[in-house]
């Protein structure tokens, strides 16, 4: 179980971006805010919800389910997403969009979690989403719409759901739904049948997994005044 402790607030910060070949500017970053809470040793246990246990359960349960998502989520096709997606992205770091990053870092350390990457990717659709390829450290997608749309508080909470996802070993789970229903779909005759009756339990199971990481969110924001109905609506 974890435990609870208070780390102390954050008055301000400056941060120099990177030096263009225009201008030299200086970006001073200051967050005020209350004392975050923090959860010691924190498990995704402590907040996975009931049915997102159930539906996991059930889905590990159908015979040969792991062996059809191993050969569909082969090498090549992880390599296209990961490529696919990192190569049309821009890399959040210190230095390069610091205050998403440090909304990213923030909502790691309250759920005792290794930050992922974070990438922020040119789209007018706003979307943010969690991508696990095997053998390469995870990372979080958001669309520049979203960052534009939302307040900090606010996208600090679309980021805490993504990372519930990976606390909770979600996102292989994620990726496994989208390539398996995909793949089954086109084997000609029972494939299809296949496909229908995987597709409705992984929509179970994802209906079950988002509530699980609205939790996550909650944890993080610790106010629940945050507008969450916009956040649902804008995701």
């Amino acid at each position: 179980m974890a435990s609870l402790c208070f780390s102390p607030s954050v008055l301000s910060c400056k941060i120099k971006p990177p030096i263009t070949g225009f201008r030299k500017q200086r970006l001073s970053l200051f967050v005020c805010r209350a004392a975050s809470l923090t959860f010691r040793d924190l498990d995704a246990d402590d907040f996975r919800h009931p049915l997102d246990r159930q539906n996991t359960l059930l889905l590990r349960a159908i015979p040969g389910l792991n062996d059809i998502g191993k050969a569909l989520l082969g090498t090549v096709s992880e390599q296209i997403m990961l490529l696919e997606n990192i190569g049309t992205s821009v890399l959040v770091s210190e230095n390069q969009l610091p205050e998403l990053h440090y909304l990213m870092v923030e909502a790691a350390r309250i759920l005792n979690i290794e930050a992922p990457d974070l990438y922020i990717r040119q789209s007018p659709v706003p979307n943010a989403y969690t991508l696990a390829v095997s053998g390469k450290k995870p990372f979080v997608v958001v669309h520049t719409s979203l960052v534009e749309l939302l307040s900090q508080k606010e996208l600090q909470a679309v980021l805490a759901h993504e990372l519930g996802h990976l606390k909770c070993d979600h996102g292989v789970w994620l990726t496994f739904a989208n390539i398996l229903t995909l793949g089954a779909y086109t084997v000609p005759g029972v494939g299809s049948l296949i496909a229908q009756r995987l597709e409705e339990q992984l929509l179970r199971w994802l209906r079950a997994a988002e509530l699980t990481c609205d939790r996550a969110a909650l944890l993080v924001a610790q106010d629940p005044k945050v507008d969450e109905t916009r956040i649902v609506n804008s995701v």
